[in-house]
C-alpha cells in the first residue's frame, strides 16, 4: 500500500559475510538505487553490515516495496555467486519486514540502524561507517538513496538529529546502565 513504512532486513546465509569488501558494499548501494527507479521508495535509514542489513523504506507507490529488494538482491546473488565462486542462496532466510506505525517509533529505528555498526564495534562513530546514510542525515554527504531533505522533516536541522544519536543511552547496553546505577 503506497504510504506505508517498513522496516526491512535480512542476515547473511551460515557463517558467510554478505560484503567482504567496498566493491561488494557499493554494487549492492547501486543495484538498490536501480531498482528504486523502477519500484519509487523513499530511504529513510539504512545501515549494510558485514553480514546483515537494515532498510528502513517508504513505499511511494502501489507496486510492493518488496519487489525493489527481489529484484536487488536477485542481482546482487548473481554478483556474489560469480566473484566468491559459489552456488545458492546467500541470505540466512526469506527478506525479513516490519511495518512502521508510529513515528516514535520510526525514530528509534532510525537510530537503531544507525548506531549498528558503533555497536558492534566497527567504528567508533556512526559518520565513520560508509555503508549507511548517517552521514546523508547531519549533512556530510548526499547518498544517491536518501532524499535530501529527510532530516529536516522530521528533525528540523541536523544538529537535533546529531544529538538524538549522540545521547548517553546509545552507548551503553542495559547491562552497563544497570551497573551504573548500582553504583
Amino acid at each position: 500500500m503506497s504510504g506505508a513504512i517498513f522496516h526491512i532486513y535480512n542476515h547473511a546465509i551460515d557463517d558467510y559475510q554478505l560484503c567482504y569488501d567496498d566493491r561488494d558494499y557499493d554494487f549492492l548501494i547501486q543495484s538498490i538505487s536501480r531498482n528504486i527507479k523502477r519500484i519509487p521508495a523513499s530511504v529513510f535509514a539504512y545501515c549494510i553490515m558485514p553480514d546483515h542489513y537494515h532498510f528502513l523504506i517508504k513505499q511511494n507507490s502501489e507496486t510492493e516495496v518488496f519487489k525493489l529488494f527481489n529484484y536487488s538482491f536477485i542481482r546482487y546473488a548473481i554478483y556474489y555467486n560469480k566473484k566468491y565462486n559459489r552456488k545458492g542462496p546467500i541470505f540466512r532466510s526469506p527478506l525479513q519486514h516490519r511495518i512502521i506505525e508510529s513515528n516514535t517509533y520510526l525514530l528509534h529505528l532510525c537510530k537503531y540502524i544507525h548506531l549498528n555498526p558503533v555497536r558492534k564495534d566497527l567504528v567508533d562513530n556512526p559518520e565513520d561507517w560508509a555503508y549507511s546514510n548517517y552521514n546523508d542525515w547531519i549533512g556530510k554527504s548526499n547518498n544517491i538513496l536518501t532524499p535530501k531533505d529527510i532530516c529536516e522533516k522530521l528533525f528540523i536541522t541536523q544538529d537535533n538529529y546529531k544529538n538524538f544519536i549522540n545521547s548517553i543511552s546509545n552507548y551503553l547496553s542495559n547491562k552497563d546502565i544497570l551497573n551504573f546505577l548500582s553504583f
